[in-house]
């Protein structure tokens, strides 16, 4: 920590050792304060004071209202509007009033989701900063990745209790627009309580929102930022916010409003890609709406890539399960090439096997299936699939 200033009030080196440090506590997953965290704080703040003191307002609470804000800040309403519109901007703050129609503010954390996310969901301008910026998150990611693995042991019973970050909706159809068979559960009368089930279908959720906005994958757009383009040659714009997550992204210019004719059109380029549908709610409660859905390549979405360099888990929440009939199976490969968690491989029969404990239910080996071999069965499962220990 640098020494403060001759009248007792903190350096801008110490301002920003103190918000990054409020940062670094919101999300779902705590950052230790390090200098790439630091760096990345002064990458998109560039020296601004004002703005770092009101991330510091923060300090004890990270969700306030404008009259909870101008006591914990002592700045006017008028300057917090203008510094909570420019640290909105950088991804930093979410500005959007709750359901109740009340103004809420709440600070973001650097990544899941937050800072990473909407810098680079936006069309990028392609310079310096912005190749800066993910290599500083890359860097982030590396010294996450050594420190979870270095305490591994304690942190296992944490993750195997944490709830599912996201769910997979399914795709339902084949690459020739044939329904994929479904399994249906088999339900029992004894059954003691009724769980609810969210939507299943993309078009089902699609209607359920009047205001749904579109804006590019952050994922590939970082990778390809970093000179590594996707290999599955995924399309880009197909990133999806809903209701008051639709009017942040667009009103920030992180994405741009569209109708659900066109919100279905982009969802079934998607599919025909191959990319999964992964659907988040608040607080990953999954009886409350959804707020977005990503849709993931194997090559470059950030949750797979973390679980694949041994970093975090893969916890999700899906409702099917593939089922692999091995007297139609060719054996061609195309379910193993497609699946993002590689649950799926050849037998020393050279058919078809699937790993249930890895298994998305994303109906994505069914849907390029050349000889219809694989349906989907039925059942509300929480997937964890735990990071891999290096050496």
């Amino acid at each position: 920590m640098g020494e403060e200033k001759s009248d007792g009030r903190l350096t801008l080196s110490q301002k920003y050792e103190q918000a990054a440090s409020i940062i670094s506590r919101q999300g779902i997953l705590p950052l230790p304060v390090s200098d790439t965290t630091v760096s990345i704080l002064k990458n998109v703040i560039e020296d601004k004071e004002e703005e770092l003191d009101l991330i510091c307002a923060f300090a004890r609470k990270g969700s306030q209202t404008l009259e909870e804000l101008k006591e914990s800040s002592r700045l006017t309403e008028k300057q917090i509007e203008i510094l909570a519109a420019n640290l909105s901007a950088k991804g930093l703050l979410f500005n959007q009033p709750s359901s109740s129609g009340l103004m809420v503010f709440r600070l973001l954390p650097l990544m899941n989701v937050g800072l990473l996310e909407y810098k680079f969901m936006g069309p990028l301008k392609g310079d310096k900063k912005e190749l800066e910026l993910a290599r500083l998150f890359e860097t982030l990611m590396s010294e996450t990745r050594d420190q979870i693995q270095a305490n591994y042991e304690s942190l296992g019973p944490i993750f195997e209790s944490a709830p599912p970050v996201d769910r997979t909706v399914p795709t339902r159809t084949n690459q020739e627009g044939r329904p994929i068979r479904i399994i249906p559960v088999q339900r029992t009368l004894e059954t003691p309580t009724e769980v609810i089930v969210p939507t299943q279908k993309i078009e089902e959720i699609i209607e359920k929102f009047d205001e749904i906005a579109v804006g590019y994958c952050f994922c590939r757009q970082r990778r390809a930022t970093l000179g590594e383009p996707c290999k599955t040659e995924a399309p880009l714009q197909n990133c999806f916010t809903f209701g008051k997550s639709a009017r942040h992204t667009v009103s920030q210019g992180f994405a741009k409003a569209v109708t659900k004719e066109e919100a279905l059109r982009i969802m079934k380029e998607a599919e025909n890609a191959g990319l999964v549908h992964k659907a988040f709610h608040p607080g990953s409660n999954m009886d409350r709406p959804e707020t977005s859905i990503c849709n993931c390549c194997k090559d470059c979405c950030d949750g797979v890539r973390l679980w694949r360099e041994g970093t975090l888990p893969l916890i999700n929440a899906t409702y099917f399960l593939s089922v692999i009939d091995k007297e139609i199976c060719s054996g061609c490969g195309a379910c193993g090439d497609r699946c993002p968690t590689d649950a799926i491989s050849l037998d020393d029969d050279g058919k078809a096997i699937r790993d249930e404990g890895r298994c998305l239910g994303c109906g994505v080996c069914a849907r390029f299936c050349p000889e219809g071999a694989i349906a989907l069965k039925e059942g509300l499962r929480r997937v964890f699939i735990p990071p891999p220990r290096r050496a």
